[in-house]
């Protein structure tokens, strides 16, 4: 299906302590309860001082809410309109295991940590950048996988723009709330912001803006020959960075989805998915 990949890294640190990555700071209550636990900290990286008991809780309704955006080659329609990708299957398989059934949401990317505390999704699944941002807003799975922001510019014009001082004077569109947005912010770039990747690549395409940022892996599916938008291409790489899975602070369903993960891993199973989307799979030997 696609034409370019980039590495999908799922790292070595799936095999160590299976430890959420949330701050502790803003914990939220559960309708199912709470069991009070001890705030600890390995590595740097501190608990929730609570644990919510949302393993009961969908088990009880029967099924994972999972709030997503349309990202390619991570969650997207097929023909007949089912969510698939690497990170959909994956989470139909994660939600499997637990015996219940993955609802897909879509959701408005910048008010993914108040769709969490609210309720009304029971996780974040969707190649979503470990900020500290989203670090103190959620519980967080270890990282699966490595992440860079690139810029995107018509492939007629890539020769003018190939370090970082060359894209001074150009006019990006960003995803609303995402790390492209914020890499667009760290490197004093200007900017406008709008509701997707997706959007964002439709802009330069449109040549309403000049220049994009956006996930590589996204780039990799959606941009160059053979793809929806083959007359543009990546020149920039503006910084590195991890995918996690975030949930409710303090939830039981991290380490749940942590072990599931170091399973994927040492069964071939997320090799095998990452091959199916046309991702090159380049695991770290544990």
């Amino acid at each position: 299906m696609f034409k370019k990949a980039l590495a999908l890294v799922c790292t070595a640190a799936l095999c160590l302590s299976l430890v959420g990555c949330g701050s502790g700071n803003e914990g939220t209550s559960d309708s199912t309860g709470e069991s009070q636990a001890t705030t600890s900290s390995t590595a740097g990286t501190e608990t929730s001082a609570a644990t919510v008991e949302d393993l009961k809780a969908i088990k009880d309704k029967g099924e994972l809410v999972i709030g997503i955006t349309d990202f390619e080659p991570m969650d997207y329609k097929d023909d007949s309109g089912n969510w698939i990708g690497f990170d959909a299957d994956m989470a139909t398989a994660f939600a499997e295991s637990l015996g219940v059934k993955a609802k897909f949401v879509e959701i408005e990317w910048d008010n993914k940590a108040l769709e969490l505390s609210s309720g009304s999704i029971d996780c974040v699944w969707n190649g979503m950048t470990l900020t500290d941002e989203v670090k103190n807003s959620m519980d967080c799975s270890k990282p699966y996988c490595n992440n860079a922001q690139i810029v995107i510019v018509p492939s007629d014009k890539a020769d003018q723009y190939q370090t970082e001082e060359s894209l001074a004077d150009l006019n990006f569109a960003v995803e609303v709330g995402s790390a492209g947005e914020e890499q667009a912010k760290e490197h004093s770039l200007k900017y406008t912001s709008v509701s997707n990747q997706a959007s964002a690549l439709m802009e330069v395409a449109a040549g309403t803006s000049d220049a994009a940022i956006i996930d590589s892996l996204m780039a990799a599916a959606m941009v160059g020959e053979g793809t929806s938008y083959d007359k543009l291409t990546y020149t920039v790489g503006l910084n590195s960075e991890e995918y996690g899975v975030g949930f409710r602070q303090g939830s039981d369903l991290t380490e749940e989805l942590n072990n599931f993960f170091k399973t994927s891993y040492d069964d071939g199973t997320m090799a095998k998915t990452a091959e199916k989307y046309g991702v090159q799979a380049a695991l770290i030997p544990q």
